[in-house]
């Protein structure tokens, strides 16, 4: 048994309404997750360069400590990331947006599409990507809540994610049309992007 068998649609908390439906459902790719929400690569490097410093200087005992310190800290991120595949669902609806996400607490986070001020579309190879979300006037989120589903850096005011999906681009031309049905007059517009991230490509473009 598991602790979303209650569910009565996979990835929402309660039926939807009978003028509510799916658009799409997705989760994150575990291995593209590790990559740029955990930094694996970066993590490794790391480690690597302590430890060819330590060689260098003739120190094996600390090269081999700092070997160990990298399996161990690799496969601690690689289980978190294979963990947030299993457990997160980001589901679009013809009205919101729902994050199911948490390994270890549970929780969904509804967001509205009328409440979406900027959609932006972060490509990765293979055709996945991530879509960072502005939001107008709901009450912040906390980032710690949210990670690793929320914009890098982004702490005082966080910018929720649907993280390494597949196909990113279709998904988000699926949102844009979503968001214009329920914003009809001030559709979802482009955001600029400051330096943390690389450029996003905007939903209107």
């Amino acid at each position: 048994m598991s602790e979303y068998d209650h569910e009565p649609t996979r990835g929402l908390p309660e039926a939807l309404p009978e003028d509510e439906h799916i658009i799409w459902q997705g989760k994150p790719e575990w291995k593209k997750l590790a990559a740029t929400a955990l930094h694996i690569r970066l993590a490794v490097l790391y480690f690597a360069l302590i430890a060819g410093v330590s060689l260098m200087r003739s120190d094996a005992n600390t090269a081999a400590a700092m070997v160990v310190f990298a399996v161990v800290v690799t496969g601690f991120l690689v289980l978190f990331a294979y963990g947030v595949d299993r457990t997160t669902v980001y589901t679009l609806t013809n009205k919101r947006i729902v994050l199911r996400i948490g390994v270890a607490l549970n929780k969904c986070i509804n967001i509205p599409l009328s409440e979406i001020d900027t959609a932006n579309l972060k490509t990765l190879p293979g055709g996945s990507g991530s879509i960072v979300l502005t939001l107008k006037g709901l009450p912040r989120m906390g980032y710690l809540m949210l990670w690793p589903h929320a914009r890098s850096l982004r702490i005082v005011r966080p910018q929720p994610m649907l993280r390494a999906i597949p196909d990113a681009a279709r998904v988000a031309r699926l949102l844009f049309n979503a968001a214009r049905e329920v914003q009809p007059v001030a559709p979802i517009a482009q955001a600029p992007v400051t330096v943390d991230e690389p450029e996003l490509e905007g939903l209107a473009a």
